[in-house]
């Protein structure tokens, strides 16, 4: 996407200011600057024009357009041209037919468990074994038909895949990281093993599952050495890509393996989610094995934590 727009003096002088740290080494003809952020190229010519190029384009320059309306009354209209929007969507169709690198995560919104990230690659060639599998977001299908389709997957499907645990997970909570700013970190880790292998897959596009604007997922990723930039973002990846799916289906079975271990481990079934149940089964644990076993299985940054606690004095 390529956003481009005159901006005014006043506005010149603060995108200046904002951008010094993030310039490029190398400045376009008859630009003042170019710099980068987030996957967002911008460029300011001497002219006063502003062009903004990447993925998050229009979020990038949309920060500059409040700043017309907030400062000079100048309304800008920046949406992308109907026969890009629309160019853009006759591709969305696409994706599921294409040769495709994807990642998804599971395990985000339980409170026992660990995240699991997986990406994994589909060649064309592939495909049929996707949907012959029945293969779709594993949220979508039961735990039984995930144990089942799995093992084919894991065996006929490359991928890599990373588990975060909850003792890692709560230390990067403490270190002030939210839930997207982990994804963001995983998903990263996971798509540059994969594209990093000796073995190099043939691929027309890398997609994530957007949980996030671009921007803001370029930002979480911003200390990491090692980084895979040439992203697609679409919502509803699993529907729209059979990479993203495989890779879904992947997360799901491993996760459930994780919490079967740990049931085992603990002579108590674990539940999924974090429902009233699991509020119940914490307790029971804590009662059991102590507070401090919670820091191992669980996250302790949710509601049922402190849930957990009043109900054990009640």
């Amino acid at each position: 996407m390529t956003i481009v727009f005159k901006v005014s003096d006043n506005v010149k002088q603060k995108m200046i200011l904002y951008y010094k740290d993030k310039l490029r080494e190398k400045t376009p003809p008859y630009a003042i600057f170019q710099a980068e952020e987030g996957g967002t190229i911008i460029t300011l010519y001497e002219s006063g024009k502003a062009m903004f190029q990447g993925i998050s384009a229009d979020i990038d320059a949309n920060i500059w357009v409040d700043q017309e309306k907030h400062l000079n009354n100048k309304n800008i209209d920046i949406n992308a041209p109907k026969k890009q929007k629309e160019q853009y969507k006759e591709e969305l169709k696409y994706y599921y037919s294409m040769a495709t690198i994807g990642s998804d995560e599971v395990g985000t919104g339980d409170f026992f468990g660990p995240i699991v990230v997986t990406a994994a690659f589909v060649s064309e060639e592939k495909i049929a074994l996707i949907k012959d599998l029945g293969v779709k977001d594993s949220k979508k299908l039961t735990d039984e038909k995930i144990r089942e389709i799995s093992p084919t997957l894991i065996k006929e499907i490359p991928h890599v895949t990373y588990i975060l645990n909850n003792a890692d997970y709560n230390k990067y909570q403490n270190k002030g990281f939210n839930m997207n700013k982990i994804k963001a970190i995983l998903h990263n880790k996971v798509l540059y093993a994969l594209t990093h292998k000796d073995e190099k897959y043939a691929y027309d596009k890398i997609i994530v599952d957007q949980f996030v604007y671009p921007r803001k997922y370029f930002e979480h990723i911003h200390e990491a050495k090692e980084k895979v930039t040439d992203i697609t973002f679409t919502t509803k990846a699993e529907s729209k890509c059979a990479s993203v799916a495989a890779a879904s289906v992947i997360s799901r079975y491993i996760f459930l393996q994780k919490m079967d271990e740990m049931s085992k481990e603990l002579g108590i079934t674990i539940p999924k989610g974090a429902n009233d149940n699991v509020d119940n089964v914490g307790a029971e644990i804590v009662k059991k094995y102590g507070f401090e076993k919670l820091t191992s299985i669980a996250k302790l940054n949710f509601k049922n934590t402190q849930k957990i606690k009043e109900t054990l004095h009640k």
